[in-house]
């Protein structure tokens, strides 16, 4: 605990070093008590333990803070998944096969599995200690070392390539958990499936292509206006680097959504690039520093450069495909100049479609990142035209319970303007669901065998 809160405070310290002297990021706060009435009253069934049956004013601040806390020290185990995926997928470092599901499914039961993954920890050890190491490789030999790892001596490594491959085992365990679990589960189930998982960073390109056709139905229904989102708020932008899918570990750590959602924003017309605002809301230190740093440089009058890679080997129907490969041609025009992407390692080459956008940086200024927690936190808006015309979140409330999902929608709403949107492909649990209502629900089939969909849930804003 100790080490973690000296690891943490340094961070939000140096996060606070990056923040450009023209910009100050607004400050969260803590849900009240009163606020949090319409969730007590509903859970007062099934509250906490640590509440207990009727809590009053002090044991909530109490609580409040030492449960943001525990949602904080989760990171750790989801920079955890970001090093095993890694060590799955990675193409810089090794030669070896990729651990697709299949495979990880097999460790420690195949001998064949089990040779190539010991060859995989040992070369992605020999990267993480090369003086010559990348971006990623670096923030993942900084958490390793934060966690009180070396990789000075054979012992050392020794020490981490176990610990590179118990957690292989916990993820293909812990895998075998979730595809139990989804035979049976419904979509309210589904929506809270990691909230004993690791909080992630990792991202892709799937959720932003879903969130540009839910975001075109509602222009089409007449439910958003020609240039009525200008101030937006994206909840866990993401920091992708060694992400779920194949391991695009060839180009540096990047943040993506924000400038996706923008650009889709600015292409139906709902969004002024010129007059925009977007804040980021984010527990992790390492997203928050990402996105100061790159205000930082805009303001000094640098571009951002976002990579947009996807695999044609997902098993995704052709109609899916075909969507989405129209969808991401497109991406990154409207905000973005198109430059010469990194070059894909030749392992994956036939799989991998990369293109890149430069990102002008009189539009990557207008990006503040904010420390928040959106389950227990919010920023105090009392000016009603500074609050949001929309908010999005997708593979964030997943790790949440109904309890915790119901206290992000009090906060949620309270930052949010009458008539304004959440959009999340995660469904919110909606047993005290307060001034947000369900206004649509997009649904994309992404493969019908077995059958896959992927939702976009629009939640609007009661006056």
């Amino acid at each position: 605990m100790k080490h973690y809160l000296i690891s943490f405070f340094s961070l939000i310290s140096a996060l606070a070093l990056c923040l450009p002297a023209t910009a100050q990021a607004p400050k969260s706060e803590y849900m009240t008590f009163d606020a949090a009435q319409p969730v007590l009253r509903g859970f007062s069934d099934a509250l906490p333990a640590a509440l207990g049956k009727s809590p009053d004013a002090a044991t909530w601040s109490v609580w409040i803070k030492s449960q943001d806390l525990n949602i904080r020290q989760r990171l750790d185990l989801g920079e955890e998944d970001t090093l095993t995926n890694l060590l799955r997928w990675g193409v810089t470092y090794t030669k070896e096969y990729q651990i697709d599901r299949e495979y990880l499914a097999l460790y420690g039961k195949s001998s064949l599995v089990n040779a190539f993954a010991e060859n995989r920890a040992n070369d992605l050890i020999r990267a993480l200690a090369s003086p010559n190491a990348n971006e990623g490789m670096l923030q993942m030999r900084a958490f390793l070392e934060q966690r009180g790892y070396s990789l000075k001596t054979a012992q050392d490594r020794a020490r981490v390539k176990q610990h590179l491959l118990d957690n292989l085992a916990h993820m293909r365990d812990e895998f075998a958990e979730f595809r139990e679990k989804l035979k049976t589960a419904d979509l309210a189930e589904q929506a809270q499936l990691y909230a004993q998982r690791g909080i992630s960073l990792d991202s892709n390109l799937w959720p932003d292509y879903a969130l540009d056709r839910a975001l075109e139905e509602l222009v089409k229904a007449g439910k958003l206006k020609p240039g009525s989102v200008q101030r937006i708020a994206i909840v866990g932008p993401g920091l992708d680097f060694a992400n779920k899918e194949y391991g695009n570990d060839f180009y540096p750590p990047q943040s993506i959504q924000p400038f996706a959602v923008l650009d889709s924003l600015v292409r139906l017309g709902l969004t002024d690039a010129k007059t925009f605002q977007l804040y980021t809301f984010d527990i992790s230190p390492s997203i928050n520093i990402h996105i100061a740093r790159l205000q930082k440089n805009a303001v000094a009058g640098k571009p951002y450069v976002v990579q947009l890679p996807w695999n044609s080997a997902v098993p995704f129907s052709p109609e899916y495909i075909a969507s989405f490969t129209q969808y991401w041609q497109s991406l990154g025009k409207q905000i973005g100049t198109p430059v010469q992407p990194v070059a894909v390692p030749l392992k994956v080459a036939d799989e991998i479609h990369i293109q890149a956008v430069s990102i002008g940086p009189e539009i990557a200024r207008r990006i503040t990142p904010v420390d928040m927690n959106i389950v227990y936190q919010h920023l105090p808006i009392t000016n009603p035209d500074e609050k949001f015309d929309l908010i999005i979140g997708t593979n964030i409330f997943i790790y949440y319970s109904a309890f915790e999902q119901s206290l992000a929608r009090v906060n949620l709403a309270s930052m949010l303007k009458p008539g304004g949107f959440v959009l999340s492909n995660d469904m919110l649990a909606d047993k005290a669901p307060g001034q947000l209502e369900e206004a649509q629900r997009t649904t994309i089939d992404v493969r019908s065998q077995p059958v896959i969909q992927e939702h976009i849930y629009c939640y609007r804003r009661l006056p």
